[in-house]
């Protein structure tokens, strides 16, 4: 497994309580069911407690799914898309048996956030055992929309990154070989020549390897 070079230093994620309003001009919280004074007031304890230093503010993928989320997204102007051979997005859950495990609430926090840039051209299959070896959690494919609406710059050329802490499992049991992850459209095939350098939530195969996509994970959720 190779490295493709040095990664892009990211600036801190902006304070919990811009997340917040970033949310609400957004209108997450009114997808989400909740009241803008909702949002604030939990951004507001966290900081009070002193425990919103570094954080990423997170919707519940119960409340609002990825499938809502993801058009949310710009870049150039354009929004983001799902890939049209991915309609079952939303089905992507929790990876338990990677120990992946979200707060039962409908707003928590995400510690220490990583685009995973030295683990490009490593596949999923690869990048977990040493995700989880660092004691690290690999993100879910909402928290990672949920990063790049707060960080656009998180989401770069040749610099993207897989949510391998949602996978999809079959009726019988087995997972799906495919993986969540959020890159930038080159406006080819089906995405459309429209859709050129719009964020793009789609999919690679768990074994397969990728020089451009890294792997987001996190230090814990609360």
């Amino acid at each position: 497994m190779s490295d493709s070079g040095s990664a892009d230093v990211l600036a801190p994620l902006p304070p919990l309580t811009a997340q917040a309003e970033r949310l609400i001009e957004l209108g997450v919280h009114e997808l989400a069911g909740l009241s803008a004074e909702e949002l604030r007031a939990f951004t507001e304890g966290a900081v009070a407690a002193g425990d919103a230093e570094g954080a990423l503010l997170a919707v519940h993928p119960e409340r609002v799914p990825a499938s809502a989320l993801a058009p949310l997204l710009r870049r150039d102007d354009k929004p983001g898309f799902v890939v049209v051979d991915m309609p079952d997005v939303d089905d992507f859950a929790p990876y338990g048996e990677a120990g992946v495990e979200l707060p039962d609430a409908p707003l928590y926090l995400v510690d220490g956030v990583d685009r995973g840039d030295r683990m490009a051209n490593w596949s999923p299959e690869e990048a977990l055992p040493a995700l989880t070896k660092e004691g690290r959690s690999p993100l879910v494919l909402s928290e990672g929309i949920h990063w790049v609406l707060q960080q656009p710059e998180a989401l770069a050329r040749n610099r993207c990154f897989m949510t391998i802490g949602s996978r999809l499992r079959k009726p019988k049991g087995t997972y799906d070989a495919r993986t969540p992850a959020i890159w930038i459209s080159n406006g080819t095939g089906r995405d459309g020549k429209e859709r050129r350098n719009a964020p793009k939530v789609g999919w690679c195969w768990w074994g397969n390897r990728h020089t451009w996509l890294g792997f987001g994970s996190a230090t814990g959720r609360r």
